[in-house]
């Protein structure tokens, strides 16, 4: 059933507004809800956010226990930044293939105020100022014009949350419907499993060769893609291959019923990652 997915500066109140509605909902449903958060981890935040590889496997802990989670009656709560736009998409992708509703609750607060609640709480509990600067550098705002952060609920340290209207947003719409690159299909094809190799190849090394003559900012237009590779920042092979390890294994999972939509799908999931 519905996904929750707070969102917001460190030290913006998105525990306490998931703990209200986890109550909410088990006051007013008989639903069972699930609260999956850094806390159910029991992470060690300032050894996590200060490693972007330890940051990663958490993030992929908490989708990974979110989508075990995920079924056609409870309600999951996923407390955690979720500060990255490309994460949150990938939320949205799960959502799409499990056919359930979801919402984001945005916990707005001032960088100020953020570092005045981390200062009040118990010192294990706190982040470094190091740390939370650097978090709320990096924050993505959410945008309700983006079908991943959408619908959306923007809240204030004042407000009451509108629990009616995020009841009526994952009880009351439907689900997104699941496009090519996340509804499930038999994977049964070798010529397709050929093609996944070959496309997903043949898109590295062209941007592997257009970075040669392109400074960032440029747009790499690669073989058989219509879409093109937004270049933020230069890419080495290291790092590309292992995202292209990452979107064959996700891929074979979830095959394309037409493999001339192979390249387009790898170059928004490129774009997706290295932003």
């Amino acid at each position: 059933m519905p996904l929750i997915v707070m969102c917001g500066f460190p030290c913006s109140g998105k525990t306490r507004r998931a703990v209200e509605l986890q109550e909410y909902f088990e006051r007013n449903t008989e639903r069972k809800v699930h609260n999956v958060g850094d806390g159910t981890l029991g992470i060690e935040k300032n050894a996590v956010y200060a490693d972007s590889q330890n940051e990663k496997n958490v993030r992929g802990s908490l989708r990974a226990e979110a989508e075990r989670r995920i079924n056609k009656e409870d309600i999951v709560i996923l407390d955690s930044l979720n500060y990255i736009k490309g994460y949150r998409y990938e939320l949205f992708c799960l959502i799409k293939h499990t056919q359930t509703p979801h919402c984001l609750v945005y916990c707005l607060t001032s960088a100020e105020v953020s570092s005045t609640w981390n200062t009040e709480r118990d010192v294990e509990e706190q982040y470094t100022q190091e740390i939370l600067d650097a978090l709320v550098l990096r924050f993505e705002t959410p945008d309700s014009r983006n079908r991943w952060d959408s619908p959306l609920f923007t809240v204030q340290k004042e407000d009451t949350l509108p629990f009616e209207a995020i009841s009526d947003a994952i009880f009351k719409r439907k689900a997104p419907p699941p496009n090519q690159s996340t509804q499930s299909q038999p994977l049964s094809s070798t010529n397709f499993l050929y093609e996944l190799d070959k496309v997903t190849q043949d898109v590295l090394m062209e941007i592997l060769n257009s970075q040669k003559t392109s400074v960032p900012g440029d747009l790499i237009a690669v073989p058989g893609a219509t879409e093109k590779i937004e270049l933020t920042r230069s890419l080495n092979m290291a790092e590309l291959r292992k995202l292209r390890r990452q979107f064959i294994s996700y891929t074979k999972m979830h095959p394309t019923e037409n493999i001339g939509h192979i390249a387009n799908m790898f170059v928004q999931y490129l774009n997706k990652s290295i932003h």
